[in-house]
């Protein structure tokens, strides 16, 4: 936050961000410890509420309906876990309390940072009477502007426009997007459970995603960098045991606008060279009309490994190779031993938003 003054937002490459801010400190992320205290965290909630979904590696949902009085009140447990979170781990958070997830997420967006806002039901309608529907949860940028070609600026335009206006631009979700401008969300808190079957959550995918350290514009320049994720989702998924059908490139151009290509392969496979040769051939079907600022591969249709060894001799190598290279890179830490490609880029570097996977707490690896 305190870079944030200076200009820099998330997303921004390396050099732009000093650029804008040369005293920056920049800082390698560390994932083990993030997830360790994600999973701690989540401890934390069950104090106050059995009804806990952990959303991201830095955010949840608590549903306190039935417990709040328990601690005095909606402010007073927030500030109990504020007080304990800080106690804990040294660290600030913000808390936003609202009649649903929709109103609570806004009130820790316009709390951050350190803060702790309750909107109550009867708050709703005047504080989003003159809120841009951009700074709403559910409403990126491009659907914001689609909405400005229709006279909707604001949240109270959105809720008062006519639903079939927005069924005829938006198709399926104008009825959602009408919903969202009213502060209106009945998603329920899940709470790790499957929504339908009371199941813990199902993996649906693997996903990596790197912001580089400069845009890239030159295929040569990117097919490294997707070899490197390709590592990175790959060894993910021999982990913990997946393998997937669906492989997908994800590019965000320098203007912030992102896209998403899958192809699906013929066998599951979580063999790092399938998913980067997959990957780069979604690449060269690919137009690229801007330098590329962002990154990401994933993999998804997943289940779980079969055991049973596969009879080409090739692709028992190969397994082997990943095997041995997996267990060195566990030890002594990523990319220890990497492909040749992969080692001009510097551990880490440029990289600002890795996935996580706090344990049977998100429905992606």
């Amino acid at each position: 936050y305190e870079a944030r003054a200076f200009g820099v937002k998330t997303g921004m490459n390396i050099y732009e961000a000093k650029a804008l801010c040369p005293q920056l400190i920049l800082v390698i992320g560390n994932n083990d410890k993030y997830t360790h205290i994600c999973a701690t965290l989540g401890k934390v909630y069950l104090k106050y509420t059995p009804l806990v979904e952990i959303y991201s590696i830095d955010e949840a949902f608590l549903d306190i309906t039935d417990s709040h009085h328990l601690f005095g009140g909606p402010i007073e447990a927030g500030r109990m876990i504020k007080a304990e979170i800080k106690k804990r781990f040294g660290i600030n958070s913000t808390i936003g309390i609202g009649p649903n997830r929709l109103i609570a997420k806004l009130a820790s967006d316009i709390s951050k940072p350190d803060g702790l806002r309750w909107i109550k039901a009867e708050e709703t309608g005047s504080l989003l009477k003159d809120l841009p529907t951009e700074k709403l949860w559910g409403i990126g940028r491009k659907t914001s502007e689609k909405l400005k070609t229709l006279g909707i600026r604001t949240c109270e335009e959105l809720g008062r426009a006519s639903a079939g206006l927005l069924r005829s631009h938006f198709g399926i979700i104008g009825e959602k997007l009408k919903a969202l401008g009213m502060g209106m969300d009945s998603t329920p808190v899940y709470a790790g459970s499957d929504k339908d079957s009371g199941k813990q959550d199902e993996i649906k995918s693997i996903g990596h995603s790197m912001t580089l350290p400069q845009d890239l514009s030159g295929r040569a320049e990117i097919t490294p960098r997707i070899l490197q994720l390709s590592e990175k989702v790959g060894s993910r998924a021999r982990r913990y045991g997946f393998i997937g059908r669906t492989i997908g490139l994800v590019i965000r151009y320098r203007s912030f606008e992102t896209f998403t290509r899958q192809r699906r392969i013929n066998s599951p496979t979580n063999d790092t060279h399938r998913i980067f040769h997959t990957a780069t051939d979604i690449l060269n079907s690919v137009r690229l009309r801007e330098p590329v600022r962002l990154l990401g591969i994933t993999l998804s249709g997943l289940e779980q490994v079969n055991n049973q060894l596969t009879i080409f001799n090739e692709q028992n190598r190969r397994a082997e190779l990943l095997d041995v290279m997996d267990r060195l890179n566990r030890k002594y830490g990523p990319s220890t031993l990497t492909w040749a490609a992969c080692i001009h880029n510097p551990r880490y570097k440029g990289v600002i938003s890795p996935a996580w996977r706090p344990t049977g707490a998100h429905r992606s690896l």
